[in-house]
């Protein structure tokens, strides 16, 4: 699976020592994510997700991620700014921090997170641990989100300047629920989604890639009369300026396919 990430079309490839390692495989999984990361990236962007404060295996996977020197580290089960600021402090600079807030507590206290600072650059929606933390009575990843929960995390992150992402859709070979997930996902505001396996991600980079119809809208409002204006049998103003504005720079951001590395 390593050796296969760079080849995928995936924004950023994340090496899991959490939830995706048993108990007993954790040093092993540990030595061979540095070995992996030390001889370069398995992405465009890399990450490295540790397991989370509480756990036995916290200290050790991030003086491993010091020395891996993934683009990213992500943190598990973030409950206070205090989680954010300890993971940093055994981080070299240059290395970003994503917050997973997938615990009752993480989601009261996703705006004292989303300001932590120390180089937190995004929140992660954690949609199972949530969801067994809240008592939501279903068996599936992905299942059972409340849509309460996936606004808090994106307004949390917009307004410290962070982006936001939704977590993974568990039903492979649902192509029409992954496409609902993620499209609800879009709509409330968040910039990706996680998958979890190789034929998920080009549905959700269609969902969350302008399309060029969009796009063409987009500049055509922008060089529409300013003020208010009648513009193809809607009104635009100011406001609709900002709208185009916001699309364009996300087409940007997310222009495709990658480049070859």
């Amino acid at each position: 699976m390593l050796a296969k990430a760079p080849s995928l079309a995936a924004d950023e490839a994340i090496v899991d020592l959490e939830d995706a390692v048993a108990a007993g495989e954790k040093e092993a999984a540990r030595e061979l994510a540095v070995a992996v990361l030390r001889r370069g990236h398995v992405g465009r962007t890399t990450a490295l997700r540790v397991n989370g404060r509480t756990t036995p295996w916290w200290e050790d996977d991030l003086r491993a991620a010091a020395e891996a020197r993934p683009d990213v580290v992500v943190l598990p089960k973030v409950e206070s700014p205090e989680d954010v600021a300890a993971a940093a402090e055994l981080l070299p600079r240059g290395i970003g921090l994503e917050a997973q807030i997938e615990t009752a507590r993480g989601l009261a206290e996703a705006e004292r997170i989303a300001a932590a600072g120390h180089g937190l650059e995004a929140l992660v929606f954690g949609p199972a641990d949530l969801a067994a933390s809240l008592g939501v009575p279903v068996l599936t990843i992905g299942a059972g989100v409340p849509e309460y929960a996936l606004r808090r995390v994106v307004v949390a992150a917009r307004a410290s300047g962070l982006q936001a992402v939704d977590g993974p859709h568990a039903r492979l070979g649902d192509d029409l629920g992954l496409v609902m997930a993620a499209r609800r996902a879009l709509e409330l505001g968040y910039d990706g989604k996680w998958v979890i396996h190789p034929g998920q991600i080009e549905p959700v980079n269609l969902i969350f890639t302008p399309s060029p119809a969009d796009i063409g809208r987009a500049k055509r409002i922008l060089e529409a009369a300013e003020g208010a204006a009648r513009f193809e049998d809607e009104l635009v103003d100011e406001a609709s300026r900002r709208l185009a504005a916001s699309l364009l720079r996300r087409a940007e951001l997310l222009s495709w396919p990658p480049s070859a590395a």
